[in-house]
């Protein structure tokens, strides 16, 4: 079953009670005049064992230390945002496998070629969703990112992933007059803003199945900042980052070709990243299950019972 992804942009009060969040308003709770029957009326609660992410995006929450120990405890992750209402923090619990001890070492274990084979598939697999979505969104075949998809060599030290992504991004978004010469960074000009966004929630979903699955996200089989507490996650979402392009994409055609202020309405868009469908294994999945198949083929390529890891086709 698919969690849902929850957010929070005003002031709320946020608790626990017999396995379910409360939701309250604090002008409802601060009004005495009102009975206490009405304001259990104005309450919502949802089951936390159906949350998936929760994403704080405000700094009048206030949420209790019980309802974070349930979350946790079913492995939902929480991000908080800063003042310019931008991801910034990443709660995930510690321990979320019956097995984590045993996951944890044949992760440690892997060898430097298995981590740089499976490195070679993964940026296989991001250069040809890469060259699907530059397809799918100008209407151009990109055959000369298939051609690098196949020539990517263990550990890709030929830095084709580099290539790929230089003539990608040069190219998504020229049909846009509004986007001159758009160049990919975190700091960069929109639609910049509107990628990071939606990476951030990629990022919480992928760690998310990571340590549910019984793995570390801080040991990358490429990455590998010593200040990254995601390291695996960052890897493994790669061949995802597309689907979102593909959605900021969209965001920007339907604006008539500008990019859009971050909205409301735009962050309930970008908050959809988990449900996006996607096609893994030959079905059709939401992004967040087949995530989960990813992580799971990824654990048994540390183990030995596979060789490939389960990515999602565009």
């Amino acid at each position: 079953m698919i969690k849902k992804t929850l957010y929070f942009g005003n002031p709320a009060y946020l608790s626990l009670r017999q396995g379910q969040m409360v939701i309250k308003l604090p002008e409802v709770e601060r009004n005495d005049s009102l009975p206490e029957h009405m304001k259990r009326r104005m309450e919502v609660t949802k089951p936390v064992e159906d949350i998936g992410v929760v994403v704080l995006d405000n700094r009048q929450i206030t949420i209790t230390q019980g309802l974070i120990e349930a979350l946790l405890d079913n492995n939902c992750a929480i991000i908080t945002c800063d003042s310019r209402s931008m991801p910034v923090g990443l709660m995930l619990p510690l321990c979320c496998n019956t097995v984590q001890s045993e996951r944890f070492s044949d992760q440690l274990k892997a060898s430097l070629p298995l981590r740089k084979q499976l490195w070679q598939q993964t940026i296989k697999a991001k250069i040809r969703n890469q060259a699907a979505v530059l397809s799918a969104c100008t209407g151009n075949e990109a055959k000369n990112m298939l051609r690098w998809e196949d020539d990517v060599k263990s550990g890709d030290p030929d830095n084709l992933e580099g290539r790929a992504a230089a003539y990608y991004w040069k190219n998504i978004f020229a049909g846009f007059p509004e986007i001159n010469d758009f160049t990919r960074g975190r700091d960069g000009f929109p639609p910049n803003n509107l990628l990071n966004y939606g990476y951030a929630i990629l990022r919480a979903v992928v760690a998310r199945a990571l340590v549910s699955s019984g793995m570390l996200p801080t040991m990358g089989i490429h990455h590998h900042n010593r200040y990254n507490a995601y390291c695996l996650a960052d890897d493994i979402m790669e061949p995802y980052r597309p689907y979102v392009d593909e959605l900021v994409f969209g965001l920007i055609a339907e604006n008539d070709g500008c990019v859009p202020d971050i909205t409301k309405e735009i962050k309930a868009r970008l908050l959809s990243v988990p449900t996006l469908e996607v096609v893994i294994g030959g079905r059709r999945s939401p992004l967040m299950v087949a995530v989960t198949q990813t992580t799971a083929s990824l654990y048994k390529c540390f183990s030995g019972e596979l060789r490939r890891i389960s990515y999602p086709e565009r």
